[in-house]
């Protein structure tokens, strides 16, 4: 599978909040602390990773679950962009 480029991972990631979050209606940009502002919750967390492993072929670790690689989309972004690397 060709590595999906930042910009479609990004508007994936953003298409994917606006769904699924509880708050409505907020702007959101990259740098956004999804969980320190309340967008996902435990439950939204695990969500959210079923989410990136069906969409981006991605296979996420127990070491993986650490907060710098899903506190805001430019981090997830950063994280996906890894783990693709990674099976090439």
């Amino acid at each position: 599978m060709a590595m999906d480029n930042t910009e479609q991972i990004t508007g994936k990631l953003y298409d994917y909040i606006n769904v699924n979050t509880f708050i409505k209606n907020k702007k959101i940009d990259n740098n956004t602390m999804l969980f320190k502002e309340g967008y996902f919750d435990s439950m939204g967390f695990i969500m959210l990773i079923e989410f990136l492993e069906k969409n981006f072929t991605i296979k996420t670790f127990d070491e993986d679950m650490i907060e710098d690689n899903f506190e805001s989309i430019n981090a997830i972004v950063k994280f996906i962009q890894k783990k693709q690397n990674q099976k090439t």
